[in-house]
Order: C-alpha cells, then sequence, then structure tokens
C-alpha cells in the first residue's frame, strides 16, 4: 500500500479550520478474493466448519458468511494474494463446497 499526504487549502477567514493533513492508504494492487456460492447440498454446521478451519474464520463470521451465502447467493470469504487463496479455494472444493477465486 501506498500512503498519500491530503492537504488542505489554509483559509483567509480567522474563524475558519487552519491546514490539516490526512494520511490515506491506496492498495497499489488488487487483492483476490475466494467466492462461495449457495448450493442446495450442504448444510449450514458443515459451511461454518469449513469456513473456520479453512478461511480461519471465528464462528460467528462463518456464521454470518453461512447466511450471507444462502440468502443472496454468494459471498466474499476470504481476500488475499493467489499464493494464499489458491489452496485455501481447493480445501473448500474438496469438501464439496462450491467456490473460486476471482
Amino acid at each position: 500500500m501506498v500512503c498519500l499526504e491530503i492537504c488542505e487549502i489554509v483559509a483567509t477567514q480567522p474563524e475558519e479550520r487552519p491546514e490539516v493533513l490526512e494520511e490515506v492508504l491506496v492498495q497499489e494492487e488488487k487483492e483476490h478474493e475466494i467466492i462461495l456460492y449457495n448450493d442446495d447440498v450442504n448444510t449450514f454446521d458443515h459451511v461454518i466448519r469449513c469456513l473456520i478451519k479453512i478461511c480461519e474464520h471465528s464462528f460467528m463470521q462463518a456464521e454470518q458468511c453461512a447466511y450471507l451465502v444462502h440468502f443472496t447467493g454468494k459471498c466474499a470469504v476470504k481476500t488475499g494474494p493467489l499464493e494464499d487463496l489458491i489452496p485455501r479455494c481447493s480445501a473448500l472444493l474438496e469438501e464439496g463446497l462450491s467456490a473460486e477465486v476471482v
């Protein structure tokens, strides 16, 4: 990530704020995501267990992702570099889940 400084113009009126510097993080490279898709085969418990084991989710995070997948059809369950996501996605597929890296 790149850190940029953004400056406000100094006001000429005394009641206005002086110059302020802010740091803004800019993402250089687009991170990839594992998208998990809904299916009519796997139970909530199985999906939650897989997300905890494979994607290192907390129970609450895994449960929320499972509900999002169920109600919206898909959910981004993990972001990061391809080298990390491809083995995780393969493990989800081996568990019978529908997922892809984008």
